[in-house]
């Protein structure tokens, strides 16, 4: 069984770093190969992995970002946030061969990674656990509670009488999709018949019941050559059915739920860091959680995580703000931003999509903090 580590220790960050060294990292952290088609300025999240690097890493970011690099090194300089300052300023997968003596941190590592870096079973794991199908069908072997889920391994196989038996309402889920692309909620029969038309008659999708559930948990994990880590659990941050952030602590922390899961995962070759969606239905006996999905990748949670665990911040908020400008030397944060000896402020975290005028930031602080931080940042974006 793999050995896994829950948070709560005792110990500082530097005391258990200090106890197992830390590799040198190469990271390539680019999204283009597995996100949405038609999102402006998806090309310049490279840049967001730099607060999780350190000194001596390697970091691969897109060149459009260059004008931005000064700004941002400043920023991460005042608030004593360290990381790397070697850059390749290229996002092609073939220098992630040149530099073998550097363990890999990628965004999700896919076919473009493996065939320059090969790692059969970190591939093969992904591969397995991204499809939705599998996670269910996973979920069901290892006794990990879900909503109920009927799986299809082609659209085409849903006939009358599965359109009559569904749990409405539901959601009907192409098996592979990509931020939410290839979802469709569907109140009864005759959306789900016409959801059903949106698909190809091959492509794998399931039927899965809505959850009653306004609060839904992204529960991080990381394996590494020295174990599996649990590494933080926060809370989803909705504007309807849109992400728009992440806040810690959440109220619950689940994690017998989907342990299970994780540790099957770190024991078939994952690396890195993934997380699971969880649900927090409340009834009159307590809290009761259902896994949604497993994301076999880094996610939008887990930059503002790295870099709170690096700043030793414990109450947070990560969230996305438009704002009219168009460079970080524009940004006026002078005030608000992070101050270390008090532990809070404002620290961007995803800053290389400024340039098309968006930006995600870390509020730290308690609640009170974070909304305050929130609407003076608001008014100088």
């Amino acid at each position: 069984m793999t050995t896994l580590i829950h948070p709560g220790g005792t110990g500082t960050r530097a005391e258990h770093e200090q106890a197992a060294p830390r590799l040198r990292h190469i990271f390539h952290h680019d999204i283009m190969g597995c996100t949405a088609d038609g999102v402006s300025g998806n090309h310049l999240y490279s840049g967001r992995a730099l607060g999780a690097t350190e000194p001596g890493d390697l970091i691969l970011l897109h060149r459009d970002l260059a004008t931005e690099w000064d700004a941002i090194r400043a920023h991460y300089t005042r608030i004593g946030l360290s990381h790397t300052n070697d850059v390749i300023w290229d996002l092609d997968h073939r220098h992630l061969a040149q530099y073998p003596e550097y363990a890999l941190s990628t965004f999700f590592f896919g076919a473009a990674e493996q065939q320059v870096c090969p790692h059969p079973d970190w591939y093969s794991a992904v591969e397995h656990i991204n499809s939705k199908n599998s996670f269910a069908a996973l979920a069901e072997a290892l006794g990990v509670p879900i909503p109920t889920t009927l799986r299809f391994e082609q659209a085409r196989d849903i006939g009358t009488k599965d359109l009559i038996a569904a749990p409405y309402p539901c959601y009907l889920k192409a098996a592979v999709s990509v931020s939410g692309v290839g979802i469709y909620r569907c109140a009864d029969a005759a959306a789900l018949g016409e959801a059903l038309t949106r698909f190809a008659p091959e492509v794998p999708v399931q039927i899965q019941a809505e959850v009653p559930s306004r609060s839904f948990l992204n529960l991080q994990y990381e394996s590494a050559p020295d174990g599996l880590q649990a590494l933080a659990a926060t809370e989803q941050v909705l504007d309807g059915f849109a992400h728009q952030g992440n806040r810690h602590p959440a109220d619950h922390a689940p994690w017998e739920v989907v342990d299970p899961i994780a540790q099957w995962l770190a024991g078939e070759g994952m690396q890195g860091v993934f997380a699971f969606d969880v649900a927090v239905i409340e009834t009159p006996e307590g809290p009761d959680f259902k896994a949604i999905e497993c994301n076999p990748r880094w996610n939008g949670a887990s930059y503002p995580t790295a870099v709170a665990r690096k700043l030793d911040i414990q109450h947070w908020l990560a969230r996305a703000f438009p704002t009219r400008h168009r460079r970080l030397t524009d940004i006026d944060l002078t005030g608000i931003e992070f101050q270390p000896q008090r532990g809070r402020g404002v620290v961007l975290i995803n800053w290389g999509p400024v340039l098309v005028g968006k930006l995600l930031v870390l509020l730290a602080g308690e609640p009170e903090t974070q909304q305050a931080l929130a609407a003076e940042l608001a008014e100088r974006l």
